[in-house]
Order: structure tokens, then sequence, then C-alpha cells
């Protein structure tokens, strides 16, 4: 199973590390990280990259892409090159997937017309104008198409893509590789928990 994640400047990267941990220790899945040309791409930090080992081009029909979002986002959606490829390649992936924010390159790459989908909460509201239904869940499925909202919810997407495709055994023994057992210090990782308060302050954290 080949996966590809596509990396575009300023890109959150625990959207494309979280899945690339989980499938790349999956036997039988290699990961590649594809971009408009080969090198580092920096993540929306500024002080992260991660090197993109091959271009679009060089990766025309992969089984999985997993698109990462990030404050990059909506410069990216009127990149041509990174939307028409997710566009070309999804006419023959088994799985178009996203995190975070990247569900609105599926949609400008028309993948979630008439689909459920979700994203990050920030950005959820931006999904009917590629003519989703935007919904809350964590990890969403309708069809191929999966997507995954805020950040750390790509780990949760990789996993149940893991088990859909190589079985739960699988993708159990690696979920204990990675030690996910997430026991949080605080209860504020939803925004249906947040008080109005954390809600702005989390707001300004993203700009």
């Amino acid at each position: 199973m080949h996966v590809a994640i596509p990396l575009y400047d300023r890109f959150t990267a625990l959207d494309a590390v979280g899945p690339y941990t989980v499938l790349a220790f999956a036997p039988g899945w290699t990961v590649t990280f594809v971009a408009s040309e080969p090198g580092p791409v920096v993540d929306d930090r500024g002080s992260l990259s991660i090197a993109a080992t091959a271009s679009y081009e060089e990766v025309p029909r992969p089984d999985v892409i997993v698109v990462p979002g990030g404050v990059g986002t909506f410069d990216a959606l009127g990149d041509e090159a990174l939307v028409g490829w997710i566009r070309e390649a999804d006419a023959h992936t088994r799985w178009t997937t996203s995190v975070c924010s990247g569900s609105l390159l599926l949609g400008a790459a028309g993948l979630l017309r008439g689909r459920r989908a979700t994203s990050h909460w920030a950005v959820t509201g931006f999904l009917a104008g590629a003519g989703a239904e935007a919904v809350t869940e964590r990890v969403v499925a309708d069809g191929k198409i999966v997507t995954a909202a805020g950040v750390s919810a790509g780990i949760d997407m990789a996993l149940d893509l893991l088990g859909r495709a190589s079985g739960a055994d699988t993708a159990e023994a690696v979920q204990l590789v990675i030690e996910y057992d997430p026991a949080p210090p605080y209860d504020a990782g939803a925004i249906a928990k947040a008080s109005e308060g954390l809600r702005e302050r989390a707001a300004a954290l993203l700009g």
C-alpha cells in the first residue's frame, strides 16, 4: 500500500507526521512525502521542515492520499499544481483522506460534493462552500473519502484506515508500538467542551 502525503508551505507538522508514523510502521505500507518539487517544506510554526522526496509528477497514482492542513491551507487552495494533483490522483486511490483544514483542499479539488466531512473546528464553516455536509465527528468516512478533525485526529484516522485495510490486529499492534493511549491532563480538547473565553484564547493562537 503506497501512501502519499503532499506538503505545502505552512502545513501543520502533526497533521502529516501523525498519520505518517502510524502508516509507516504497518507491514507492507510505504509512505512518501511529495511536493511541487523535492526538498524541504517549512511548517506553519516556521521552525520545522520536512523533506519531500518526490514531486507530484513522480507519484501520480498512490493507493492512499493524506492531505494535511495548516495555516497555509487558504493560500494553497489557489495552488493548481497541488489541487490538480489531488483531483487526478483521487481517480486511482483506494482512499483519499485529509486531516484538519486539509479537507478544504479536498473540497477545492471537487471531492466533497454531497459528502459528509469534518475539519478543524475553526474552519468547518467553509465546508458547505465545497458542497459538503459539515459534521463535528473526529473521523468521518463517506465512501473512499475519509476526513479527520483537527491535528491530533489524524492519528485516529490513520489507525482507522489501517484497521480497514489490514485488520484490527495490525492496527492494534501499531497502536501499541506508538503507545497511543491518550490520557490528557486537561479536558479541553473539543470545541463543545470549551468556554467562550477558552475559545477566544485558542482562536488568538491560530491568528
